[in-house]
């Protein structure tokens, strides 16, 4: 037992590695393998050093210049007054008189439905008429009558040669005759009446323009059978003035508050590429619209169209200038969104421990990129001895690919980095 430290078997203890003498001669291979491992590394690293890419970088200027802020929105173009021409009255379609694209005086002929129904309508609101008239006749006589017999009633009662009895039944009948009298006159009026609206609906059976205009739409064919008893079927769309249109746009909520009537604005469309247009901000609307669950309001712009060039539904893109501004210190987006890359060294060493040590779940968070704004404002970087430095700046209005500078440093001219430039590998 005294052999093996306590172990009544030396060979159990050297089979299970707790003999003294076992452990001494197997340390040596641990450090064999530190010493390689270590090897391996260091000639990893000095790969990195020695033969990584020669970076440079891309500079731009800092200046003084003007600035445009303008608001981006995009709508359909849409005449100024647009009427949908459509029937009241149920019919066939007769004729046709308007076409796409004619010009149209208020009043002018469109269409015309088959008039045979509403002029047999209106002979017969017109017989009634007559009939009611008739009868007012007839009335009047019999009340002339029995105003006559009243009034020799009474003459013979003061003689007492009739009795009262005879006088109630002479003034009854004169009431009587008075009151159908003007129930006849009522039926005229009610025949006139019929026959005003009959006459009225055979007028409606010939659609006229409402505006002087252009005719958009037309959505009707001779034959075609209308039917007006639930909704107002459409016949033709007609646009007032095309010389004079507006652009409806949807501007977005977060720029919204810049936009405000009497603003000047530029839009294109699909159609001609190369040529912008002038327009103006004549309304802003409150009512706010919602699709996609994206927020926008409605703006109105007034487009001077007098060569008739633009057309109504046509895409537009308008550049609306919300604010001008002249005279201030300019850094390129470029600059405010640039940031150099960590340094070889850092880089080696963050691959090193990378090796080494694993990551594991719940880890410490990544700091963030170098050149990110931070809570102070935004940062700009500069070369000072062949290194980037960061510069701390406020910055102000932006059109987009400048942005103002608030201060005075760093100062007009000073050129700071927007990108890298990658060349070969380092000798």
């Amino acid at each position: 037992m005294s052999q093996a430290a306590g172990y009544p078997n030396p060979s159990v203890a050297e089979k299970i590695g707790l003999a003294p003498g076992r452990k001494r001669r197997r340390r040596w291979p641990w450090w064999l393998a530190l010493v390689t491992i270590g090897l391996i590394l260091g000639g990893f690293l000095w790969r990195e050093e020695g033969q990584g890419e020669r970076i440079d970088f891309k500079t731009a200027e800092i200046r003084r210049g003007d600035l445009r802020v303008e608001v981006t929105a995009t709508g359909r173009l849409q005449p100024v007054t647009q009427v949908d021409v459509g029937t009241e009255v149920s019919g066939t379609i007769q004729t046709v008189e308007a076409d796409f694209n004619d010009r149209v005086a208020r009043g002018q002929v469109l269409a015309r439905l088959d008039p045979d129904q509403s002029l047999a309508k209106e002979r017969q609101s017109a017989a009634a008429l007559a009939l009611a008239r008739a009868q007012v006749d007839e009335a009047q006589a019999t009340a002339d009558e029995t105003a006559s017999k009243r009034r020799r009633t009474r003459d013979l009662i003061t003689k007492r040669l009739v009795s009262p009895e005879d006088l109630d039944t002479a003034e009854a009948a004169a009431d009587r005759a008075t009151a159908l009298l003007a129930v006849a006159r009522a039926k005229v009026d009610q025949a006139q009446a019929q026959l005003d609206a009959d006459r009225r609906t055979l007028d409606k059976t010939v659609i006229r323009s409402p505006i002087d205009g252009i005719v958009l739409m037309r959505d009707v064919e001779p034959g075609q059978t209308v039917a007006a008893s639930l909704q107002t079927p459409v016949l033709f769309t007609l646009a007032e003035n095309l010389t004079q249109m507006e652009l409806k746009v949807d501007v977005d909520e977060a720029d919204v508050g810049q936009v405000i009537e009497g603003q000047r604005a530029v839009f294109t469309v699909d159609a001609y590429p190369r040529r912008t247009f002038p327009a103006t901000i004549t309304q802003v609307r409150f009512a706010p619209e919602t699709i996609n669950g994206v927020v926008t309001f409605g703006a109105l712009l007034a487009v001077d169209n007098a060569d008739l060039s633009l057309r109504p539904g046509m895409t537009a893109t308008a550049d609306i200038l919300v604010r001008e501004e002249t005279d201030l210190l300019l850094a390129p987006n470029a600059a405010l969104r640039f940031s150099p890359p960590k340094p070889q060294a850092e880089k080696s060493k963050a691959n090193l421990l990378g090796m080494l040590l694993p990551r594991f779940p719940g880890g410490s968070r990544s700091r963030p990129a170098a050149g990110a704004a931070n809570a102070k404002g935004a940062r700009v970087w500069i070369l000072r001895d062949g290194e980037p430095v960061a510069v701390e700046v406020e910055t102000g209005l932006t059109d987009g690919a400048m942005t103002q500078i608030l201060g005075d440093a760093p100062a007009p001219g000073t050129q700071v980095l927007v990108d890298l430039k990658r060349s070969g590998p380092r000798s």
